[in-house]
């Protein structure tokens, strides 16, 4: 009884009870209003037609327009008022112009390097295509004076973030989806705390979404009491609107311009192991040095100038081109182009990265994701570059966090399977990393999963590489990763018919989870 009511007084209980509320309440209303006259009836119903026309005309993705139109089907008094509410942009264009505003004040920070462009269109016309395609529409710079360091788990991860941590001398920032109390954050925060009182500018920006089960309502106070500014993303208020669907996914450590983390972990237990709660949790992270620090500092200095109240001025903790040059990593082999993706513009360059990697794959493409819920673009590809004799692989989760997500993935297997595509299953656990490796040269990490929430409504962040040492890290990872895995087979996906009916109904309303 004490866990049942403790739930039910839970912020997120509470919120999500005055949203259900005003939802029903706005149904109740349209029911009776159009009870009144059957004129009126009729002009709603034929508002939600004009609005399925509108949808059509959209440049929206086909699986979002798929959903909004059963949605509107199935309520066609007040379905299309219901889109025209929540269905759009509109709730999100002040945050969009926040951003942009930020990003055109920022764009001078960042320097690029032309000479790496002419030497990919001589060297690898396929990577010369994706880093042009990355710097103009993601705006971070190739860099070649860096260095990436893979580790294949959480806990290997931990253990080098300490370390640099201690180190810091100048500022810290911090930027993740979940924060908990336990082994892993109460060990970064008491560090946090030292340098705080060592006069190091420590930052922390968390998502409230993402943490509301595991932090208190007001942490953030915890916080700037021990010194440590800290903001929360995109808090979750009794307010009907789709901006809740907007989460910062991202997953950034930097300390000083000198190092930068990113991967899958957040900071939880779970992410190194010191709590089970889906069997072993596999996850991974990237340590940067070099040049490529300089994109991850800002992209964190773009985030806080968008949604935190006090702006930071970038001079403040961002080099100048002189000073910077005394510790690139000169002879770093191979490319390093970190980048971002939000979903206030019509750009999703997470997707894009996958689909570029996968349409110019050779000889194989392998990925860890710990979701499989893809659009029909994504499933297309992966089933040409098949059927064209690529090698191509993806390894989800054999134990899932989330069981109706977990259905809703499997419903994916048999038209993968049956196109080619190798499914497998990681038996001791749950997979979290997410990462793509192709032909020994392309890779991608960060915090982007094949999943609707990450390619389109979530804030995210990943690094792209070209012929680095990690690469074959990669690689290495995912087929040690393979031998504790269970091959999907066509027969394994043929469930009974309440399966495949449950499943396909997960898939018509999947971007709109």
């Amino acid at each position: 009884m004490r866990k049942i009511f403790k739930y039910l007084t839970h912020r997120m209980a509470i919120v999500s009870l005055l949203i259900l509320l005003q939802i029903v309440w706005i149904a109740l209303l349209f029911i009776r209003f159009t009870s009144y006259s059957q004129m009126i009836s009729i002009a709603f119903r034929v508002l939600s037609m004009l609005v399925v026309l509108y949808i059509i005309r959209r440049n929206d993705n086909p699986a979002v327009k798929l959903a909004w139109i059963v949605v509107i089907l199935m309520f066609p008094i007040f379905g299309g008022l219901l889109y025209l509410f929540i269905g759009g942009k509109k709730p999100i264009r002040n945050m969009r112009r926040k951003m942009e505003s930020t990003l055109q004040e920022s764009a001078g920070y960042l320097v690029f390097d032309p000479k790496i462009q002419e030497e990919l269109n001589e060297e690898d016309t396929v990577a010369a295509g994706q880093v042009y395609y990355l710097e103009n529409r993601s705006g971070f710079p190739a860099c070649r004076d860096s260095e990436i360091t893979y580790y294949p788990t959480g806990e290997e991860c931990f253990e080098a973030m300490l370390e640099d941590l201690k180190k810091a001398k100048r500022y810290i920032f911090l930027e993740y989806f979940i924060i908990e109390e336990g082994i892993m954050w109460n060990s970064i925060l008491k560090i946090l705390e030292e340098k705080v009182k060592e006069g190091v500018d420590v930052r922390v920006m968390y998502d409230d979404v993402g943490s509301i089960f595991v932090l208190p309502a007001h942490y953030d106070r915890t916080l700037r009491e021990k010194g440590i500014k800290c903001v929360v993303f995109n808090r979750y208020v009794p307010v009907l609107s789709t901006v809740f669907n907007n989460r910062d996914h991202r997953k950034i450590l930097v300390i000083d311009d000198q190092a930068a983390y990113t991967g899958g972990i957040n900071f939880a237990d779970e992410y190194i192991n010191e709590k089970q709660r889906f069997g072993y949790w596999k996850d991974n992270g990237v340590r940067l040095s070099g040049k490529a620090v300089h994109s991850m500092t800002m992209m964190f200095l773009q985030m806080w100038n968008t949604f935190a109240a006090d702006k930071i001025d970038y001079n403040r903790f961002l080099y100048n081109k002189e000073a910077y040059t005394s510790h690139l990593k000169t002879d770093a082999p191979g490319i390093i182009l970190p980048y971002s993706d939000h979903p206030l513009d019509a750009e999703c360059v997470g997707e894009s990265v996958y689909l570029n990697l996968i349409n110019n794959a050779v000889h194989y493409i392998y990925f860890f994701t710990p979701y499989l819920i893809i659009d029909n673009e994504l499933i297309t590809a992966l089933i040409l570059a098949a059927k064209r004799g690529v090698d191509v692989r993806i390894i989800t989760p054999g134990i899932p966090d989330k069981k109706m997500v977990f259905l809703a993935t499997q419903s994916y297997y048999q038209q993968l399977v049956e196109g080619g595509v190798l499914i497998f299953q990681f038996r001791p656990g749950f997979v979290h990393s997410k990462v793509a490796v192709c032909d020994d040269k392309f890779a991608t990490v960060g915090t982007i999963n094949l999943d609707y929430r990450s390619l389109y409504f979530h804030f995210e962040n990943g690094i792209y590489l070209y012929k680095c040492p990690a690469v074959m890290d990669i690689k290495n990872d995912i087929l040690r990763t393979l031998e504790d895995c269970t091959n999907i087979t066509a027969e394994l996906c043929r469930k009974n018919m309440f399966f495949q009916l449950v499943q396909g109904i997960l898939r018509i309303f999947a971007p709109l989870l």
